[in-house]
């Protein structure tokens, strides 16, 4: 069969419509997401939206995250949201306080996992962003706990940004990058996490 031109401007018209169908990130994180000590609009999922637009690109960001959320608490929550929002992107930063708590890492594995299947389930694509913890945790539990975000990711086949706070805690001078609890960064250092996020997330977008 041989479609002319208004045939084959017709057969594409369905993914056209696709393409440009609005997209919806979810972020589902800590207080590295919740702009936890700074002022409202510094964190890095508000300068996500900023640029998700200066860039042209339609998708609307909401932001799920909370201070002190563990992976248990994202995967409790995940389900409601993914039903509420219909996102057809995921961002799941979770993770650090399972460290600070020093949950099992099998158990954090094991929440991610789920989280990104439950996520994929939905239909939405998937980026996974990771932590690492200081030495002083002692090297083994620190290398085990920045591998697991690895495996999930390979064993979903999902993307992975392998370290939220590259660029900051890993600088000679990182001390001076974050708030006087030493955890949360400060605000200029939320433009560095939002170029480390962006490389995994914009080829899913």
């Amino acid at each position: 069969m041989v479609l002319g031109a208004a045939g084959l401007f017709l057969a594409a018209m369905p993914l056209l419509a696709q393409s440009a169908a609005p997209r919806t990130v979810l972020i589902v994180g800590d207080s590295l997401s919740a702009e936890y000590g700074l002022a409202r609009g510094a964190g890095w999922v508000a300068l996500l939206e900023a640029r998700l637009a200066k860039q042209g690109i339609e998708a609307r960001v909401v932001n799920a995250s909370i201070s002190g959320e563990t992976t248990s608490g994202g995967r409790t929550r995940l389900p409601a949201l993914l039903k509420q929002h219909r996102p057809t992107h995921v961002v799941i930063e979770l993770g650090g306080n399972d460290a600070l708590r020093g949950f099992p890492i099998r158990s954090t594995q094991d929440n991610l996992q789920a989280m990104t299947q439950a996520s994929q389930a939905a239909g939405a694509k998937v980026l996974l962003v990771g932590m690492q913890v200081p030495p002083n945790y002692g090297k083994r539990y620190a290398d085990d706990f920045a591998a697991a975000f690895g495996r999930v990711a390979q064993e979903r086949k999902v993307a992975l940004v392998p370290f939220l706070l590259k660029g900051v805690a890993d600088r000679a001078d990182a001390r001076e990058w974050f708030q006087g609890d030493g955890i949360h960064p400060l605000a200029k250092a939320h433009p560095v996490m939002l170029d480390n996020v962006w490389s995994g997330l914009k080829p899913l977008l």
